[in-house]
């Protein structure tokens, strides 16, 4: 009888821990495997039940994260000079901030170095001035300080030259506050 009872307790056991996996929240989404109408559970994108223990979070695929991040080329590609056109309007979009930042970038003439990156951090307010200062946070290994001051200089400068940025209503709220990562790559090539 006591072995019955083991067996049971086993099995319960195993159905819970076997029903916990199944429910588990996917930490990285849209990087699952396909799903089919036999699985007897929900495709992309999830639903939620209060039937349903734990939370609810849903998998929609935003285009752009949390961290507004984006790479500034000192000679863009010619595929990419129309995203280097400063737009004509108030900014709308993401992709007008974009457009508006990198149209304002003037790489050093002084002191320059081919190769060189930096990146900045820095957030904006609904009147689309800087918040703070920006934060260096990457600069290329191995340069020197007075190479770097130049870049962070011109990093500033040109940051300075766009603001205040003319957001939309819509836009300037949804900014407001978000941090936003500029990587700036000075792809010249040195005259040699």
């Amino acid at each position: 009888m006591w072995r019955g009872i083991l067996v049971l307790v086993l099995l319960a056991i195993s159905t819970v821990a076997a029903d916990a996996r199944l429910r588990q929240i996917n930490p990285i989404p849209f990087s699952h495997e396909p799903c089919s109408v036999l699985d007897g559970r929900p495709c992309t994108p999830s639903y939620c039940s209060p039937l349903e223990p734990g939370p609810c979070i849903p998998e929609i695929d935003y285009p752009y994260g949390q961290n507004l991040q984006l790479t500034i080329e000192s000679v863009p590609p010619d595929a990419d000079r129309a995203k280097y056109r400063k737009p004509d309007h108030d900014l709308d979009t993401i992709g007008d901030l974009f457009a508006e930042l990198r149209s304002c970038w003037s790489p050093p003439s002084n002191n320059a170095r081919e190769g060189m990156q930096m990146s900045v951090r820095f957030s904006l307010n609904k009147a689309g001035g800087l918040i703070g200062p920006p934060r260096l946070t990457y600069a290329t290994a191995g340069v020197p300080a007075d190479t770097r001051t130049t870049y962070l200089n011109a990093i500033n400068a040109s940051l300075n030259a766009c603001l205040p940025l003319k957001f939309t209503s819509g836009l300037g709220s949804a900014l407001a506050g978000r941090p936003i990562a500029i990587r700036y790559v000075d792809n010249r090539q040195s005259p040699n």
